[in-house]
């Protein structure tokens, strides 16, 4: 393509997202603006719900699972999402824009397994759940790690809907009886996110390693869904600190 084609196909692909950037950009303000000029409730600390330290969060081995476990399911999560489009292309014989659709079918099936699951979470026991999910997603890696074709595709959106549930469960999880030390547990929960920056470069490389064979790349996720089913089996039973 010469230079003019290139610069008209740039022009058109950034004008191409400027109406939803203008959409959510006007939400978020539209957001901001109630949160301005609506006074939130005051929430006081209850008594003796005050003095935790991440210190003493950490004597929990629960949060130290629920730590980890959310370390690695974030960093599963991202991977999943990034390579998405060049999983479907390479292991489902796609085409992009049909990749890019069904990167949207992705992440709708997401948002109806949190749906469904929060849903499912009120008559099952939520460390159960979560284990089966996980048990789900490491069954689907596999299938997108060495499956060809469109099991690889439904491979990879069925990850979307049995993920939807393991942040919150995770999290909840984790802080369960924490009772002062709640809140620095909370945070060391939320940092945990950082495994989205981290696993990505690890799959990035075993790709890379492979020749450019994307597929291989998913036993990252894999492994990362291990570590969820472990701390769903036992990691987040409450045990007694010294």
């Amino acid at each position: 393509m010469t230079e003019a084609d290139r610069l008209a196909y740039l022009a058109g692909e950034a004008s191409s997202v400027k109406m939803p950037y203008m959409l959510l950009g006007g939400f978020l303000l539209l957001i901001a603006i109630l949160f301005t000029v609506n006074r939130l409730p005051e929430f006081s600390e209850e008594e003796g719900e005050e003095g935790g330290s991440i210190r003493g969060a950490l004597r929990h081995p629960h949060l130290v699972w629920a730590v980890v476990a959310q370390l690695f399911y974030v960093g599963a999560q991202v991977c999943v999402t990034s390579f998405f489009v060049r999983a479907a292309i390479a292991g489902g014989g796609v085409d992009e824009k049909t990749a890019g659709y069904y990167l949207g079918v992705y992440g709708l099936l997401f948002m109806v397994g949190r749906f469904a699951g929060t849903l499912l979470l009120s008559f099952a026991q939520p460390s159960r759940l979560l284990s089966l999910y996980a048990a789900a997603c490491i069954l689907l890696s596999l299938v997108a790690v060495n499956a060809d074709g469109r099991f690889v595709v439904l491979a990879l959106g069925g990850l979307g809907f049995f993920m939807s549930i393991m942040f919150p469960t995770i999290f909840s999880l984790g802080i369960e009886g924490l009772g002062e030390d709640t809140k620095p547990a909370s945070a060391l929960i939320v940092m945990s996110i950082i495994g989205g920056a981290l696993f990505p470069v690890l799959m990035g490389d075993i790709i890379d390693r492979n020749g450019d064979n994307i597929q291989s790349g998913y036993l990252v996720p894999l492994g990362c869904y291990l570590v969820v089913l472990m701390f769903g089996l036992y990691g987040y039973k409450q045990r007694k600190t010294a």
